[in-house]
């Protein structure tokens, strides 16, 4: 057996690619089965923002991170999406994954609820240049007006680290390691789409609904 390894390596070669396949194959199925069975914490945790039509017919879920540059470069996506579908749906996910900085972020973006400025603090974030900061969001806070004195107090809220766990654990589930990641309908994206994806996507999830 070794010789015939040693004189025909390639055999070797198929045989990781085959292991390899059918691995992703399992994590496929896996995470298939957990979107399936955590599908209402996944749209319709309370603590979780929403924004677009809260009463649309088909839902976008975003995990994300104020530091992850990908995030940034989807966000210009994710508004058009937006502008352009009055029946979209879109539930954010703080998903902070690149450190304190991020944990901070959101954090507070979710304390912004409390003042009803979050669509407004996550545009702005999503905006921002740089590193996403104790200085950025105090900065950001600011600009669109919150109270940074009353954020600071709501962030010590435990729901907000409660959500943030939730959704870290969600994460896992679904096999959405980095960011940003999505749900659309039965679909789970990992990593920066396009508009276009997005358009083919919700699309495809509104016609399964109507089936």
């Amino acid at each position: 057996m070794r010789d015939y390894l040693v004189a025909s390596p390639e055999v070797i070669v198929e045989a990781m690619q085959n292991l390899e396949r059918k691995q992703r194959e399992a994590e496929q199925t896996e995470a298939q089965a957990a979107l399936t069975a955590h599908r209402d914490e996944l749209l319709n945790s309370p603590e979780s923002p929403v924004g677009g039509n809260p009463q649309g017919d088909v839902t976008l879920v975003e995990f994300f991170d104020y530091n992850c540059p990908y995030c940034r470069q989807v966000a210009p996506s994710m508004v058009a999406a937006e502008d352009g579908d009055p029946q979209l749906r879109i539930v954010y996910k703080e998903f902070p994954i690149l450190g304190p900085n991020s944990v901070f972020a959101a954090r507070a973006a979710l304390a912004a609820r409390n003042q009803n400025l979050y669509p407004q603090f996550h545009k702005a974030m999503m905006q921002a240049s740089g590193s996403a900061d104790e200085a950025q969001v105090v900065a950001v806070a600011e600009e669109i007006g919150l109270d940074v004195d009353q954020l600071r107090t709501d962030m010590q809220d435990p729901t907000i680290d409660a959500e943030i766990e939730l959704n870290l654990a969600l994460a896992r589930a679904l096999r959405i390691n980095g960011t940003p990641g999505f749900v659309i309908g039965d679909e789970i994206l990992r990593g920066a789409t396009d508009l276009q994806t997005m358009h083919r996507l919700i699309d495809q999830a509104r016609k399964d609904q109507n089936r």
